[in-house]
């Protein structure tokens, strides 16, 4: 036995809940059928092969072929499904089958073969016979002759629908979905084998995830239900005022240098927050991304720096995309007096931010350059950085919608 499918053995939960959670379903069409939450075997295998290739336990050493015996095992053992039910074999192959997950369907039985009371299988047989009665009182176009003779063996493998309630997830299950999703996400636009090494699991904080991706305005600022940690008002007017200069409000003075003095303000508001914004449990896995700010892994970096700054409490990242837009739009505008005679505003504003925005606990240990180029590369792409990612909202409500289709394995025993 390869090493690759011992070590899936001894893996097998970790595996299993990853392939479950972000093998992507989508409706697929065949024989005339159109089957929903389904997937064909070979995008199981390029998927399945990427996650094992960038896996710690198993390396980027482990072949197509591996990855499809994997697929067998998962099979045999009623992680997946063919879409008439059927599994308990090693059949699989990297083709374009149809394969889904067992808790899609209604009524899953123990056997690949669908059984039920006699009154179900008289009931389905009596709606065969009276089905195709009606259809030869009329003329037929060819879609439906073609699919009238389906096979009776077709017929016989299809499951038997049944009235189930949806399955309720608990409010746990659904932050678990955002963080695992995330998460896997994140690992795959880094490119590493184990997050672990940039991140402590024990600093994520799942509510997090969810209010950052949810409790947002028109714009995608977080919007704070506890009004005690968002920033005074006398800040938030300051800021509004630099960044839509020289639309400031009428009632505010106006004077030489004010601009400057109105600046001094809120960059020393920033600099007695408590904490940095990106706090320091994620300094190690920010300092990481930079070496990803190259102009060829430009987009990379954008992309992770999106799904890591939903890591923040909503506060701070709130006090991110307020300060960010500001300070973008200060470094862009022309009709700003400079606020230093030596120093551009964009550089000004790099070097100004950078300590209140990464920080680590030993102060000694921060990379002053290392800050600064990441406070730039965030002023220029804030936009994107701190915009809600549709393809993860996305992901976490399709696989929220499939566990809340499925049903419980007790009722499937019954």
């Amino acid at each position: 036995m390869h090493t690759a499918i011992y070590i899936f053995h001894l893996q097998w939960n970790e595996v299993a809940k990853l392939f479950r959670a972000g093998m992507p379903l989508r409706k697929h069409r065949q024989h005339f059928r159109v089957y929903a939450n389904c997937f064909t075997a070979v995008a199981a295998v390029d998927w399945l092969h990427e996650l094992l290739r960038n896996n710690s336990n198993f390396g980027p050493d482990v072949t197509r072929q591996q990855t499809v015996q994997l697929l067998k095992t998962f099979l045999k053992n009623h992680v997946i499904e063919d879409v008439k039910g059927r599994w308990g074999c090693e059949d699989f192959e990297d083709n374009c089958h149809l394969y889904m997950f067992p808790s899609l369907l209604k009524g899953i039985p123990h056997c690949p073969l669908v059984s039920g009371p006699a009154s179900v299988k008289k009931s389905f047989s009596m709606r065969e016979k009276e089905g195709f009665k009606c259809r030869s009182s009329k003329k037929l176009d060819k879609d439906t002759v073609e699919n009238v003779v389906r096979s009776k063996q077709d017929m016989e493998t299809e499951p038997v629908s049944e009235v189930v309630q949806p399955r309720v997830l608990t409010e746990e299950e659904i932050q678990d979905v955002w963080r695992g999703i995330t998460l896997t996400h994140l690992q795959k636009t880094l490119g590493l084998t184990s997050l672990e090494v940039v991140l402590d699991p024990r600093h994520i904080n799942p509510q997090n995830i969810v209010y950052n991706m949810t409790i947002v305005n028109k714009h995608g600022v977080v919007t704070l239900e506890d009004k005690t940690d968002d920033l005074p008002h006398w800040v938030l007017s300051a800021m509004k005022g630099l960044a839509n200069w020289p639309k400031y409000d009428a009632s505010q003075p106006s004077y030489p240098g004010f601009e400057r003095d109105v600046f001094k303000t809120v960059s020393d508001y920033f600099y007695s927050l408590p904490r940095p914004i990106l706090t320091s449990e994620y300094y190690k896995l920010f300092v990481n991304i930079l070496g990803l700010l190259q102009p060829q892994l430009e987009q990379v970096a954008i992309e992770a720096l999106q799904l890591c700054t939903l890591f923040l409490p909503p506060a701070s990242r709130r006090k991110l995309q307020l300060l960010m837009r500001m300070i973008s739009r200060m470094s862009q505008n022309m009709d700003l007096p400079r606020l230093h005679d030596a120093i551009a505003t964009h550089t000004l504003m790099a070097h100004m931010f950078s300590h209140c925005v990464l920080g680590c606990k030993e102060e000694m240990d921060l990379d002053e350059l290392l800050a600064t180029r990441l406070v730039s590369f965030l002023m220029d792409h804030h936009q994107e950085i701190l915009q809600v990612p549709v393809y993860l909202q996305n992901a976490v409500q399709d696989h929220i919608a499939y566990l809340r289709k499925v049903q419980t394995d007790q009722h499937q025993r019954v």
